[in-house]
């Protein structure tokens, strides 16, 4: 059954969190919350599952590769990762490109002792050479060593969710999905999904067998998704888990360019440089107030409003460290008027008018 509290955080007395490390070995002691965490879930497509509205988002946690996002302390991620997990949240999402491996790696060790409590999710489709170049590859016999070495990764013998990562450009989608299949046909994956693929392309797999789960980017500067896919997800039963729900930080409210590592991948992304930076920030500003007199951040808004999307059934929440799930948990469970929404419609509208729907470049 689903759950839904309207003042979820609200109804929790957090108590403290201490993290202690002695020669390396890492001592994580959570007392947190005098009541059960219940974040509220929704049916991942016909899965029958259910998933909290929010995910744990590995991709940061991977640390420093070609489309990374700098430096990142291991012990952060794990904290962050128990923090989300105690706070109430299921689910994560990984990769095998975050981080060249290391993102699953981190992941595998952070669910040790409490895998089968966790849906896990991740993706295949990005290799790399012992030169760490990264390359695109849906091939089905590089998809089923990707696939492997994300088992022994993760430290588990079967992934709840696999998914292409990307299409490649080159291998029919079809035979991707044929070796997608083969996986959850022989118990090594519970469902199978893709991620960044357009509707044509989810035809192609439809043909061959159900789509369990679509991830597309999807936030209120890039609404793409919202013309096309979100409704055909929705006739066809395809859960929906939409990634960069704050615009990777672009929608926090707090975001600093000159925070940015040299090797984050944002700084060569179109979307923070002008004019789409600029209009962004414009957009941050007139999202405050309303955000304010819920007693919100503009970040806990962005998230409400993809979860209040056509087919949405959880929005992937990154984090680097347990402060940033608090911010991201402390905001569960809220749900936007029908008045916010048609006033951040028209804000966006303002703001962003159809650049909102199309690809920067």
């Amino acid at each position: 059954m689903s759950l839904y509290c309207q003042s979820w955080f609200d109804r929790l007395t957090m108590t403290y969190v201490t993290l202690s490390l002695s020669k390396g070995d890492r001592q994580l002691k959570l007392k947190h919350f005098q009541e059960a965490a219940m974040l509220p879930t929704r049916k991942l497509g016909k899965t029958g599952f259910e998933l909290t509205e929010i995910g744990f988002g590995a991709w940061a946690v991977g640390g420093p590769w070609r489309f990374g996002w700098g430096a990142q302390d291991d012990e952060e991620s794990l904290a962050a990762i128990d923090a989300a997990l105690e706070g109430g949240v299921n689910w994560i999402d990984t990769a095998a490109a975050y981080g060249l491996g290391h993102s699953e790696e981190i992941t595998g060790k952070a669910l040790r002792g409490r895998r089968d409590k966790v849906f896990l999710a991740t993706k295949g489709g990005i290799v790399w050479d012992d030169k760490r170049r990264v390359k695109f590859s849906i091939e089905p016999g590089s998809l089923r060593k990707e696939f492997e070495d994300s088992l022994r990764r993760l430290d588990t013998d079967y992934i709840d969710l696999y998914q292409i990562h990307w299409p490649d450009g080159v291998t029919p989608v079809e035979k991707a999905w044929e070796a997608l299949l083969r996986f959850k046909q022989d118990g090594k994956a519970r469902f199978v999904g893709v991620s960044n693929f357009d509707a044509p392309q989810l035809e192609k797999c439809l043909s061959l067998g159900h789509v369990d789960s679509l991830q597309p980017p999807y936030n209120l500067v890039r609404r793409n998704a919202e013309r096309e896919l979100l409704p055909f997800c929705r006739e066809r039963g395809i859960g929906v888990v939409a990634y960069s729900p704050m615009m990777s930080g672009l929608l926090t409210g707090r975001f600093d360019a000159g925070r940015l590592a040299a090797d984050d991948w944002r700084l060569a992304s179109p979307y923070f440089k002008e004019p789409r930076l600029g209009k962004s920030l414009a957009l941050v500003e007139e999202l405050k107030p309303i955000a304010e007199r819920s007693g919100k951040t503009v970040g806990q808004l962005a998230v409400a409003w993809v979860l209040g999307g056509e087919a949405i059934t959880s929005a992937i929440v990154g984090a680097r460290r347990p402060s940033q799930v608090e911010q991201t948990l402390a905001g569960a469970g809220w749900k936007l008027s029908d008045g916010d929404r048609r006033e951040i419609d028209e804000i966006s509208n303002r703001v962003f008018g159809e650049d909102a729907f199309t690809d920067a470049t």
